[in-house]
């Protein structure tokens, strides 16, 4: 019974790990199913609330399966539902009207969400500090020794950043034994914070510096700052003279920005394989980065951004190979059985 139960755990932990995935902002149905959702205007900013009703999204339209446990903080007693039933409009006039009479008692509530020292806080200080670092790895202006610290403590810092992540997340394995290792590793493999993990570790050691590797550090940070700014910032004048536009492109383009990262990935790919012919080649480290591109090609997290630009590469490339190069038919497709098995 112990080890039907362990088994659940794991079918269910791998469930909320293909949910938190999930890309909900590129599924037209989540943004009509949010829409829809009455809440009132407190508990919608919180990512907590937030990621509840995206399992509930998540378990509706996409897999049944997934037991979404219900909200057990105080503030979920006044339930959320859609607008087609009629109970919504009175359980959000009672924290308005309870608002209205509790004169100044919401505002120093408001503030802490933003003042508290939490690990969302934590979460956004590291990347708002590897988003000033990666641009000056980036930026041609610096000297070349201060571009390439730069270059190392962004992709170390982002690094730590998605491990510290995964910790919170998904914890640590039951027991430190094979299988328990196995189990977890299965359970956070496809996740979007492993693979950033794994693309740092593998580039930090590089005696080679490619700018590209940078992009999707600096795009991973942007999102995560943009969001905490917007969540937590609304009443700051600050914010709203200098940083509410740029933080609202960088909400409305995620897709762009997710579109960015994966060409840059597939692009650092190449440009590994072309350093190979050069005195600063690195055999392992090529062959361990198409390995993580196979993973991001097939994860759930990653995987629709980097099928539609292989898909791209391939109408341009393969008509030329087989006008041109008919003899290399045999050895790209055995590439692409290798490629499409996971």
């Amino acid at each position: 019974m112990g080890e039907e139960n362990d088994g659940g755990g794991d079918e269910q932990r791998l469930k909320r790990m293909a949910a938190a995935a999930y890309e909900y902002e590129s599924d037209p149905r989540w943004s009509e199913y949010w829409s829809n959702i009455l809440i009132p205007p407190h508990m919608a900013s919180r990512s907590d609330v937030v990621d509840h009703f995206k399992r509930k999204f998540y378990q509706r339209f996409i897999d049944p399966g997934l037991m979404v446990e219900p909200m057990t903080t105080s503030s979920s007693q006044s339930r959320a539902s859609v607008r087609s039933s009629s109970p919504p409009a009175t359980e959000n006039a009672r924290p308005r009207a309870a608002a209205s009479g509790s004169g100044t008692t919401p505002a120093p509530a408001t503030n802490s969400n933003y003042l508290r020292l939490d690990r969302h806080t934590m979460h956004f200080a590291v990347n708002a500090w590897i988003l000033i670092v990666a641009v000056l790895g980036v930026l041609p202006v610096v000297s070349r020794n201060l571009s390439n610290k730069a270059y190392r403590l962004s992709l170390l810092g982002t690094g730590l950043s998605s491990f510290y992540s995964l910790y919170t997340l998904y914890g640590k394995p039951r027991a430190w034994n094979l299988p328990a290792l196995q189990a977890w590793i299965q359970s956070v493999i496809v996740t979007k914070d492993f693979i950033q993990f794994i693309y740092c570790l593998t580039l930090v050691s590089s005696q080679t510096h490619f700018k590209f590797a940078l992009i999707p550090v600096l795009c991973r940070a942007l999102d995560h700052v943009a969001k905490f700014l917007r969540r937590n910032f609304t009443r700051s004048s600050i914010y709203r003279k200098y940083l509410e536009e740029p933080c609202v492109w960088v909400e409305a383009n995620t897709t762009t920005l997710s579109i960015l990262s994966s060409n840059a990935e597939i692009v650092l790919g190449f440009l590994l394989i072309i350093s190979l012919f050069s005195w600063q080649r690195s055999i392992l480290q090529t062959f361990m980065y198409w390995q993580l591109l196979k993973l991001m090609y097939h994860s759930p997290a990653t995987g629709g951004y980097h099928q539609s630009a292989w898909a791209k590469v391939g109408r341009a490339v393969i008509p030329y190979i087989h006008r041109f190069a008919p003899f290399l038919n045999t050895p790209i497709s055995a590439v692409q059985r290798w490629w499409l098995r996971m």
